[in-house]
């Protein structure tokens, strides 16, 4: 799966399950300020995650995740991870 392709499935998630407006999902855009994610979503969030990539994530591995863009990355070097090993 390349990059783009990720970013589509998540962008999709984000519109279906979290009724985020598609507009509103650019690289810089924030999780919890532009796109309203609270701690419930991102519970929610974390078995979108799973279901969809077939990794397991840690809650404390979104600490460091404050835009789109972070999560994209994190999510493909998930899957280069799980790839390589």
């Amino acid at each position: 799966m390349n990059y783009e392709e990720i970013t589509n499935r998540i962008n999709d998630f984000l519109v279906e399950d979290f009724e985020v407006d598609a507009s509103a999902i650019t690289p810089e855009a924030t999780l919890k300020e532009t796109l309203d994610l609270d701690s419930l979503d991102y519970i929610d969030l974390i078995v979108a995650i799973e279901s969809n990539f077939g990794f397991k994530v840690k809650p404390e591995d979104f600490q460091g995740m404050v835009t789109i863009k972070d999560f994209y990355d994190y999510v493909a070097n998930r899957l280069q991870t799980k790839i390589s090993a």
